[in-house]
């Protein structure tokens, strides 16, 4: 039998019908009024509604004995939202940056200890800047480094070490470097961890303000400069808090 010729198990309809009707109520509602508008019987609906609360997918208020979803909901939303893969969310919008600015954008994920390229789009210049998945971040010299320290509340453990005359080797700079990187939503590195290579990235943030991605611009110096970066800054933003806003989000 196929998934289209099913017949439907009718309890389960019911079920999902009051489930509706309490997400479309907006406030509490009685046994009956929920019978009313699913157009289940009140016999029915009580039992589902136990049924139902004993697997906190509904919760009945102690003192009016009316009806709300139940938290395990929530639980279960945010383990589907998991198992979306933030490449095929993140991918329209890598290819629109890399449409406006015609600079490589990328995509990275935090580790323990740095962030990681997940997915890029390259720039279609013949001298671009060149990504490659799986490639950790310097966390102390690079852009996305910079947003995974700011917004992890994490710090380098390891030396600052200099890739080039412009990394910042001293952690009180660092600390003021964050400071900005937080306060204005963004960051940048300049010649930090190569020379000719500027880049700029921005933090994707969850609905509880946690870093769960991080969308990166990077190009060469010469074309991507200090004019070239203010002009894409807000296109970055727009994309990167777009990404968690993206399809079931």
């Amino acid at each position: 039998m196929t998934e289209t010729t099913a017949r439907p198990v009718v309890v389960l309809e019911r079920a999902l019908t009051i489930l509706n009707v309490l997400a479309d109520a907006g406030t509490d509602l009685g046994t009956n009024e929920i019978a009313r508008r699913s157009g289940v019987n009140p016999s029915s609906a009580s039992r589902l509604l136990a049924t139902l609360a004993r697997g906190e997918l509904v919760r009945r208020a102690p003192d009016t004995g009316r009806y709300h979803l139940g938290l395990r909901l929530v639980e279960l939303g945010n383990v589907a939202l998991s198992r979306v893969d933030l490449r095929d969310i993140a991918r329209p919008h890598l290819v629109a940056l890399m449409e406006a600015t015609g600079e490589t954008a990328t995509l990275s994920v935090p580790g323990e200890s740095t962030a990681m390229t997940l997915d890029f789009v390259q720039s279609p210049s013949t001298v671009r800047s060149v990504a490659e998945i799986g490639r950790p971040s310097v966390p102390h010299a690079t852009a996305i480094g910079k947003v995974f320290l700011a917004y992890r509340g994490a710090h380098s453990d390891t030396d600052l070490i200099a890739c080039t005359h412009r990394t910042i080797t001293d952690r009180g700079v660092l600390k003021k470097a964050l400071d900005e990187v937080r306060e204005r939503g963004w960051a940048d590195a300049l010649e930090e961890r190569e020379l000719g290579l500027h880049a700029i990235a921005a933090p994707v943030l969850d609905a509880n303000a946690k870093l769960v991605a991080i969308v990166g611009l990077q190009g060469p110096a010469w074309r991507f400069d200090a004019a070239a970066i203010r002009a894409a800054v807000p296109a970055l933003l727009e994309h990167a808090a777009a990404v968690w806003r993206g399809p079931g989000r």
